[in-house]
């Protein structure tokens, strides 16, 4: 499923550019930051190692509902991205997309410079690290010849549902994404079957029970066996090579795999800032989010403190908190108004929602 997030443009790699705050991340957090800061009229650069925005709600959730984000019952990932785009679209936030942050230095008049993988150095008093976990990757089976078919007829996450009609699938994983799309893709596809090395699993239990209700039907295959090889051409797989003690080694025919076996967390070149660092999290004083390092702020999955809870709605929480501390480092001579969107009309204009 395609949405704003999609069609963002990236700014040109190599440049240098000067900014208020460097937001590191572009995941809802990072994206509700960067309102935050708009609505106190500081200007934000967001870097993010993904091609879009989004984060791991647009990358790897994006059709999966969202039950606990405030005053909306329900929402897909990327729904809720495409809501945030349109919130903090009044404040023109630019995206420098699909480059890493590689390296941190503090310049003699105080402020930060980030560098990117691919050249680009961003310049500013504030730098906010809206990471999640840092860099994830997908883990993948270990599987010869696997490559060719990726991005093709293997898939570690569903982008669009529409995809899979009338297909033939695998899925493999035992965990909640796997059941996820199971019960998902089931009404869609033309066949799936259900791969996991044994007959137990770390879904959340009704997930589970409604899976073994569709096997029980005959409306899914459910395999108690590993992945062994792969079969087909030209990146298309028509077949997977599958052993178990019962069975031994047999094929399972299919013209899709989702492999669902976790993620790798990185944290990556963020551990080289320089900050203080707790089983690769980042340590912060909950009464502005900030870390060891003046000026640098730490929010969302990446932060960690005593009674944090990994929830959307709490990074929203403590981009708003953040936000206020930046601006006193953003803008020293300039007093902090606190006001509320409801009534203010200088806030309503920066919004664009009235004249």
């Amino acid at each position: 499923m395609e949405g704003v997030s999609s069609k963002v443009q990236s700014a040109p790699a190599g440049a240098h550019y000067d900014t208020d705050v460097i937001v590191v991340g572009a995941g809802p957090v990072g994206l509700f930051a960067v309102f935050e800061l708009g609505l106190l009229g500081l200007k934000a650069h967001l870097v993010d190692v993904l091609d879009r925005p989004g984060g791991q709600c647009a990358e790897l959730y994006p059709e999966k509902p969202i039950y606990d984000i405030p005053g909306l019952p329900v929402v897909t990932g990327q729904g809720l991205t495409d809501a945030l785009m349109a919130q903090i679209a009044p404040f023109s936030p630019t995206f420098h997309l699909a480059q890493m942050a590689e390296g941190l230095e503090r310049l003699a008049d105080g402020k930060f410079k980030l560098r990117t993988e691919l050249g680009t150095t961003i310049a500013a008093p504030v730098l906010v690290i809206a990471a999640g976990g840092g860099s994830f990757v997908p883990r993948k089976p270990k599987i010869d010849g696997i490559e060719a078919y990726e991005g093709k007829s293997v898939f570690y996450a569903v982008r669009q549902m529409e995809r899979f009609r009338g297909r033939d699938l695998v899925i493999a994983g035992g965990g909640d994404s796997a059941l996820d799309w199971v019960l998902n893709l089931q009404p869609l596809a033309k066949t799936v079957t259900l791969i996991h090395r044994r007959d137990d699993f770390r879904a959340a239990p009704h997930s589970v029970e409604r899976m073994r209700a569709l096997v029980a039907q005959g409306k899914v295959r459910l395999e108690i066996a590993d992945i062994k090889g792969v079969v087909g051409a030209d990146g298309q797989l028509s077949a997977l090579q599958c052993q178990s003690k019962e069975k031994g080694v047999y094929t399972i025919p299919c013209s899709d795999l989702l492999a669902f076996y976790g993620l790798t967390m990185k944290l990556g070149p963020i551990a080289e800032f320089g900050l203080n660092l707790h089983e690769n999290l980042i340590p912060v004083n909950t009464e502005t989010f900030e870390t060891s390092e003046k000026g640098v702020f730490a929010i969302g999955d990446i932060n960690t403190y005593p009674g944090k809870l990994k929830l959307i709605l709490c990074g929203f929480h403590e981009g708003a908190l953040m936000a206020q501390a930046a601006f006193k480092i953003a803008r020293p001579g300039e007093r902090l108004v606190f006001l509320y969107t409801t009534s203010s009309t200088d806030l309503q204009k920066k919004l664009g929602v009235t004249s």
